[in-house]
């Protein structure tokens, strides 16, 4: 039987790392085992579904290269792929539970079942549906419809045990006197998560269901919805939790969780789904850095495991400094310049000028930038008349003697001519050793005063790059402060 496997987002918000690490797991799996990858959009949540987060949603797989064979945009045998253009479907598999005795009318209001239920707490038993219209017989149910009286529909739970060998969790068994009769159809006509997902499953020939294991407790009331309606029970393969490093669930407070603010602070996509690969999968050699090919080769569920994964903000910024220093310049170049022009140091369109200058900055900083939106941050002194001084950078200027040597210095490059990078470096060491001090005593006011900061490219490329003119003027106004 061949592979077929679905990611299945609510477009009730925008993608997150969770959601595109299943959506990747699901993704890899079908592509080594040359199956089929569908996009089913589930937005039977009326009220925060939102257009817009379907569209952020296809344009975050497009960008992440997740392409998939059914779904929203190429449709295909078991279209539509939008949940709220299914309603008919749900109703007729409603009929069919409820013609097998397993699905009823409940009329019980949410007052109602909220002061059961805590009187149920009270007496320390678990608080579920203790099936008050279980029992209603249809005449009356009929009545109570025809009064106009609201309700919902239920799934009759039956007991037994329901048992799923799920692929990396093992073993699983439910009592069925641990369940209640949940609800399977809103009020509204709306399905509910459980019973939408069994039906578009069965529908769909979906044969494995890769998933957050934060929906474990969801698989036991599927597969009695598939078992009732004749369906294929699905392979199940729960993937861990991904949590911070305080080894609480990932969330806004420990940073980035979005796909568009990746993307908008500079990552690249093929950085972003090898680390993400590696939350929760790995091989048996620990390989860190995995072209795409490499992971549909290499990826299996077998080595998915139960332990949650910990999101490092620190080694993707590493990945992507990786995928980053094997960019040609004329990427680079497409990729920060748009970055320059919306931080105002560059114009649109960018001159020759400013794009020879970027070109030759992005060669001394390309090892050291680890997402592009830092390249700005980085090379901004060289774009600016006036530049700041940081702290440390204006404690190197502090001592008077170093404050003369520099004075003399700026005279001396005001005079150089040919002036070059080289020219640069052998006037300051040679007016070091005039000095008898070491060169560094130099060098260090030196980048103070032409960068306003103690850290960046080196020296004699700073002062190849600014030129002759802008060395001497920075030289003297640093002298002046």
């Amino acid at each position: 039987m061949s592979v077929r496997v679905r990611f299945a987002p609510s477009p009730t918000g925008y993608l997150h790392i969770g959601n595109v690490r299943t959506a990747l797991f699901n993704w890899l799996f079908a592509r080594h085992e040359k199956g089929t990858f569908i996009l089913r959009v589930e937005d039977t949540d009326k009220e925060r579904s939102d257009p817009k987060y379907v569209t952020a949603m296809l344009d975050s797989l497009k960008w992440l290269g997740l392409d998939y064979q059914e779904g929203p945009e190429i449709d295909g045998p078991h279209a539509p792929y939008f949940q709220a253009q299914r309603i008919s479907l749900y109703r007729k598999k409603l009929e069919v539970l409820t013609e097998k005795g397993r699905a009823y009318p409940c009329f019980c209001t949410p007052e109602e079942l909220e002061e059961r239920k805590a009187k149920m707490v009270a007496q320390k038993l678990p608080p579920r549906y203790d099936g008050k219209c279980r029992e209603i017989g249809n005449r009356e149910a009929l009545d109570q419809v025809e009064r106009g009286q609201r309700y919902v529909w239920r799934f009759k739970t039956e007991p037994g045990v329901t048992s799923f060998d799920d692929i990396i969790h093992g073993p699983n068994q439910v009592d069925h006197k641990e369940m209640d009769d949940f609800v399977i159809m809103k009020s509204d006509g709306m399905p509910m998560f459980n019973f939408a997902c069994a039906v578009d499953d069965g529908e769909m020939g979906i044969t494995h269901v890769i998933r957050g294991d934060d929906h474990l407790s969801n698989t036991p009331k599927q597969i009695m919805i598939h078992e009732v309606l004749g369906n294929a029970i699905p392979r199940y393969a729960h993937l861990p939790q991904i949590l911070g490093p305080d080894k609480k669930r990932l969330s806004k407070r420990h940073g980035a969780t979005l796909v568009t603010e990746y993307r908008e602070m500079g990552f690249k996509p093929e950085a972003l789904v090898n680390y993400l690969a590696l939350l929760g999968w790995s091989t048996s050699d620990s390989q860190q850095i995995f072209s795409k090919d490499e992971l549909i080769e290499k990826f299996g569920l077998e080595r998915v495991g139960k332990s949650p994964a910990i999101f490092d903000q620190q080694k993707l910024n590493w990945m992507n400094g990786v995928y980053i220093r094997g960019m040609g310049g004329d990427e680079l170049l497409d990729k920060v310049v748009p970055l320059m022009q919306k931080a105002g140091l560059v114009g649109n369109p960018v001159s020759e000028e400013h794009k020879n200058l970027i070109q030759e900055l992005l060669k001394l900083e390309k090892d050291r930038i680890k997402t592009f939106e830092e390249f700005p941050a980085y090379v901004d002194f060289f774009f600016k008349e006036a530049i700041e001084m940081d702290g440390e950078a204006g404690l190197k200027l502090a001592d008077p003697a170093v404050k003369a040597y520099l004075g003399e210095l700026a005279t001396r490059i005001g005079k150089t001519d040919p002036y070059s990078k080289e020219a640069a470096e052998k006037l300051v060491r040679a007016y070091a050793e005039e000095l008898k001090v070491k060169a560094s005593v130099l060098i260090h006011p030196l980048r103070a005063a032409l960068s306003g900061r103690t850290v960046g490219p080196g020296l004699f490329d700073i002062m190849g790059l600014l030129g002759r003119e802008k060395c001497v003027i920075r030289i003297n106004k640093a002298v002046s402060l």
